[in-house]
């Protein structure tokens, strides 16, 4: 048999190093670090090495061994599946949850960064097979690797709302966010609290797709994790009325939010809102339809 081991080789590499420069872990501390980001390593080298494997197999006409491939999309799936059951008992203990819609927007990610890995692998192997040249199959692989990755870029809250400051006032109990009522707050001491220390955000929809995604029940619980993680929140277990509530205006459809931080820096809770990530099982395109179209003008 020829000898593929440059192909395989430089495939695996720079598909395991793509998998590598894709873990971050940041304000949500998730993957964890070390152990979570051993777990995605490994996998993700496994998957280098399933797309690498790949083009010498068919240049030997070991069509079976090529089933691995079925096989390995069926064991990202698992992956998927064992993201969502551990940040799901994760998020049993978050003072402010994260929400089922998140979690299964993180649980996509992990899957999709194997199958970058993979066909990255995939796409310098083949390159390196046919030119024989390590270093145009790296370049391939570096530009396939980027494309992938730039299109399957987040968007975020920012890039379809505007995000001003908004002020709290109490009707009676009922805590509001420019005159949209919030919850109901008994304890003076509380409202107190809020007048003097609480802050408040504004979201203004750009568009009529903007405006149904932010709707979305799992894109607001987001914006208030992202607010609480990110600002610290004045909060333990048993008192409700410090959980911050994202609510919707339903005459204009904006997105009111108060939170009791322990930051209280404006600036700062509009700068998290902004960068909150628009969910992909959140995200609605009415405008792309004609009825939606028409009933926008």
């Amino acid at each position: 048999m020829e000898n593929y081991g440059r192909v395989l080789v430089s495939g695996i590499a720079v598909g395991s190093l793509g998998r590598f420069l894709l873990l971050k872990v940041d304000y949500r501390q998730y993957p964890s670090f070390p152990r979570g980001y051993v777990t995605h390593l490994v996998l993700g080298i496994i998957a280098a090495a399933l797309g690498a494997i790949a083009i010498p197999a068919l240049a030997e006409k070991e069509y079976t061994a090529v089933t691995f491939l079925a096989l390995a999309a069926q064991q990202f799936r698992e992956i998927r599946s064992m993201e969502r059951d551990s940040l799901d008992k994760i998020d049993q203990s978050e003072l402010v949850s994260r929400g089922s819609d998140y979690i299964e927007d993180i649980a996509k990610t992990f899957e999709a960064r194997n199958y970058i890995a993979m066909v990255t692998a995939l796409t310098v192997s083949l390159i390196v097979y046919l030119s024989g040249n390590i270093i145009a199959g790296v370049l391939a692989g570096i530009v396939v690797f980027g494309s992938i990755v730039y299109s399957l870029k987040t968007e975020k809250v920012g890039d379809i709302a505007d995000v001003i400051k908004a002020s709290i006032s109490f009707d009676g109990p009922l805590l509001m966010v420019d005159g949209v009522i919030i919850m109901n707050i008994g304890l003076a001491g509380v409202r107190e609290k809020y007048l003097t220390r609480g802050l408040a955000a504004r979201i203004i929809p750009r568009d009529d797709n903007a405006r149904a995604t932010l709707g979305s029940i799992g894109q607001r619980q987001a914006l208030a994790h992202n607010a609480a993680a990110q600002l610290g929140i004045r909060k333990d277990v048993d008192q409700p009325e410090f959980t911050p509530i994202a609510r919707r205006n339903t005459e204009s459809g904006d997105i009111v939010l108060a939170v009791f931080p322990m930051e209280p820096d404006i600036e700062c809770l509009i700068e998290a809102i902004k960068k909150t990530p628009v969910l992909e099982s959140s995200k609605r395109k009415p405008l792309d339809s004609p009825a939606g179209r028409k009933a926008a003008d």
